[in-house]
């Protein structure tokens, strides 16, 4: 299957975050919109860890306390049991662009609209 992230739909996470998923059952992409301003959310995975990818924009990522600037091309390695969050820092959206394997199930929903096709 090939498509284009602005062709997959979205949805809404909270003000200032959106989110579009692509993959499978053993590898799951999230793109998430963040805008500046938006409410901030650190939070811990326990069980899996995570790789953010900044395609644009900038950031302050903090990850177990510490922040680390980031922009375009950016990676940041997320282990898990570490708590986390992304501050968008400058006056255009950041795009960042996380990869889960396995698929995360509390997100494998952003895949439905893969099913039909």
């Amino acid at each position: 299957m090939a498509t284009r992230w602005g062709d997959i739909p979205d949805e809404f996470v909270r003000d200032g975050v959106r989110r579009r998923g692509f993959g499978n059952d053993d590898a799951l992409l999230v793109m998430n919109e963040l805008t500046p301003g938006m409410k901030l959310a650190p939070h811990v995975h326990e069980t899996f860890d995570q790789i953010a990818y900044i395609v644009s924009g900038t950031a302050t990522y903090h990850v177990d306390g510490v922040g680390h600037d980031v922009g375009p091309g950016s990676l940041i390695l997320i282990p898990a049991g570490q708590q986390h969050y992304i501050e968008p820092t400058g006056s255009e959206p950041v795009l960042n662009l996380d990869v889960f394997g396995p698929a995360r199930q509390d997100l494998i929903h952003l895949l439905d609209w893969m099913k039909d096709r």
